[in-house]
């Protein structure tokens, strides 16, 4: 699988590359992307550069307004900080060029595993993996007297206990947000329940069916355990709970694991006993019930040839090797010559040895997560069985899929 072989071989590449010289540049940088420390790291080292004007707008609502901010011509986003799903949709709406080019002119320094290609084509640069994994609080655990969970079964039990015990009312989180979020924590569940998303070698889906039931019915009996405004929890409002001292167990992204403990007025406890582990399975099933996945960044294609070389420039420097330190080396899994992986990396490395999987880039599997995102919080309510969510899901994506072209 690319991303594993990605995200092994990134560990494996200890020795630093050259240093760049400083960045000069001609032209126009914008960047639109997420807004975890890693993406702002990056961020902050494309600003360093000079002789041009550089620009960023990191924001939870990126994938909102990437689209939109690179259809325009000229786009008003030079560049979008995407990942396996998120760049599916630019590729779709053609507002992102091929890097070819300007690997060749710019990019010597970049490693092989770095650049993402799509049907021959460099679409993308990839600075660092990512997996969700379980983040938990062994001390928690441990008055308990469970073990930390290698199961969502195990997930299900300790959480019990722990409440039974009057430890923690809520002792698990989850981003479990209406949308994005609510598709992936199901996307993450059915592939650990072995369920296959469309009919193969089509764009037909194909995931009303038991192992589709079961993803569901664990989530909503997660969800027991959970904060009752569970539905507007992202990640940042879940990570906000367990500073907090309120979860004991969470399903959460590497990239943001690695700096729970570091904002200002984190629980005591938390930072003493906050403790990482692989991801978790789940009925049984010997794939991990995560994903595997890449964030790098990508260039538009309507602006000038000057704004593109300036934001590949920008951008091919904020990831060289001098960006790594004790305080960036812990934000994430970095494909970046010299990365040493910390102890917070553990996660993701777990994720990747246990055989999980990437998530699909498939050009249809954006419909598929809107629907899910659109859909699913019902039945999370209570308001409609597994089944009819499922049905909704699948009606909700035919309409898509036949829109765009993908089913007649």
């Amino acid at each position: 699988m690319f991303l594993k072989k990605l995200v092994v071989a990134s560990a494996m590449t200890l020795m630093a590359g050259e240093a760049l010289a400083d960045c000069e540049i001609s032209g126009r940088v914008n960047v639109v992307g997420n807004e975890f420390p890693a993406i702002q790291t990056v961020g902050i080292g494309a600003k360093e550069c000079t002789g041009g004007k550089v620009s960023t707008n990191l924001t939870a609502d990126h994938q909102k307004i990437n689209v939109a901010g690179m259809t325009g011509n000229p786009a008003e986003y030079t560049s979008a900080i995407v990942a396996n799903s998120s760049i599916v949709a630019l590729i779709n709406e053609d507002v992102i060029r091929p890097l070819d080019d300007l690997v060749a002119k710019y990019g010597q320094g970049l490693k092989k595993n770095q650049l993402i290609t799509i049907d021959g084509k460099v679409m993308a640069v990839a600075f660092m993996a990512n997996a969700q994994h379980l983040v938990y609080r062994a001390d928690i655990l441990e008055q308990a007297g469970v073990k930390p969970p290698s199961t969502y079964e195990e997930m299900l039990a300790a959480a019990k206990t722990i409440k039974e015990k009057g430890l923690m009312e809520h002792p698990v989180g989850g981003a479990y947000m209406a949308g994005w979020n609510l598709a992936q924590e199901f996307n993450n569940m059915y592939i650990g329940m072995g369920g296959e998303f469309f009919e193969p070698g089509t764009a037909k889906v194909a995931i009303n069916n038991d192992a589709g039931v079961a993803a569901l019915e664990m989530m909503k009996a997660l969800s027991g355990y959970m904060n009752p405004d569970f539905l507007t929890h992202d990640s940042n409002a879940t990570n906000a709970e367990f500073r907090a001292g309120n979860v004991a167990l969470m399903n959460m992204w590497g990239s943001r694991a690695a700096t729970l403990p570091d904002a200002d007025g984190v629980d005591p406890a938390v930072k003493e006993h906050m403790a990482i582990a692989g991801p978790m399975t789940v009925g049984g099933g010997k794939i991990p019930a995560t994903t595997l996945w890449w964030d790098g960044w990508t260039v538009a294609k309507n602006i000038s040839d000057e704004d593109a070389a300036a934001t590949f420039k920008a951008l091919t420097y904020a990831i060289r090797p001098e960006i790594l330190n004790d305080t960036t080396s812990p934000q994430a899994v970095w494909l970046i010559n010299g990365y040493q992986p910390t102890p917070a990396a553990q996660g993701v490395f777990d994720a990747a040895n246990a055989g999980s999987v990437p998530y699909p880039m498939l050009p249809y599997q954006g419909l598929l997560h809107s629907a899910l995102g659109a859909e699913l919080s019902d039945f999370m309510q209570g308001k409609e069985d597994a089944s009819t969510a499922l049905a909704d899901v699948e009606a909700a994506y035919t309409t898509a899929a036949k829109e765009k072209g993908y089913l007649q």
